[in-house]
């Protein structure tokens, strides 16, 4: 496959600058209210956007690793399972490393392959795979319609922003401020530590969680296990609950 490819929105969305200039045309020089029609303006169109596509997986992970390091290998393979198989839209943040990965191998079974893509000074190119574009410039208003939207979401290793978004879905699930979606932790080599380290620090030395909380995800490096788990998921369709809401 060539893999010289322009990425292509489907849908025309306005971009960040457009939602920026048509809410300083409306409120002048406020810039709070600029800045609070900006968040308003982009949270609706990325849940409205979002919402047209299928079955949606969500992948996060670094920005940073190469095509040739082994996460980036086996988060390419498992995307490419989940759309060829499965049928799954891949969302990824748009950008290089596992998100590239992830957006790579939905490209490559000839799924959907969205990028949800952020204004960043850092790590903001948008890779090459993405077949559509959802473009934020907050990054809450970006994390809220992916949760939205998301019918399984996979962590591969990762920084402080993979950390972010996996702790605040488990915590809206825990709190039941969301219905509960399947969450994988795709890499044991990186994540039997960090859940050995919740198990001895916040279940046994402190009792911040319960034990049963450490049930609301699901470790494991094995692409089929995520397929069952996947197969059995279908959220928009009613099997699983309703679709979660925003509370």
């Amino acid at each position: 496959m060539n893999d010289e490819i322009n990425p292509v929105t489907k849908y025309k969305l306005l971009t960040v600058d457009d939602i920026k200039n048509a809410c300083e045309f409306r409120y002048g020089k406020n810039g709070e209210m600029v800045e609070l029609c900006q968040m308003s303006e982009e949270l609706k169109q990325g849940i409205d956007a979002l919402q047209q596509f299928s079955r949606i997986a969500t992948i996060y992970g670094s920005a940073r690793f190469k095509e040739d390091h082994p996460d980036y290998i086996a988060t390419e393979k498992l995307a490419y399972a989940l759309a060829k198989e499965l049928g799954y839209s891949i969302v990824t943040g748009g950008g290089g490393g596992i998100m590239e990965a992830g957006n790579r191998g939905a490209y490559r079974a000839n799924g959907t392959s969205i990028g949800v893509t952020i204004v960043i000074p850092h790590e903001q190119k948008t890779n090459k795979y993405v077949t559509d574009i959802v473009p934020f410039n907050y990054f809450f208003t970006r994390k809220v319609a992916l949760r939205y939207s998301s019918e399984l979401a996979i962590y591969c290793p990762g920084g402080f922003g993979t950390f972010d978004e996996l702790f605040e879905v488990i915590t809206l699930i825990q709190t039941k401020k969301m219905n509960p979606i399947p969450v994988v932790l795709f890499g044991t080599k990186f994540w039997n530590p960090v859940d050995k380290l919740i198990k001895k620090m916040l279940v046994e030395e402190y009792g911040t969680i319960n034990n049963e909380d450490r049930h609301l995800y699901v470790i494991t490096d094995d692409i089929p296990t995520v397929l069952e788990i996947a197969a059995a998921t279908d959220l928009k369709n009613g099997s699983k609950g309703e679709i979660h809401t925003l509370r």
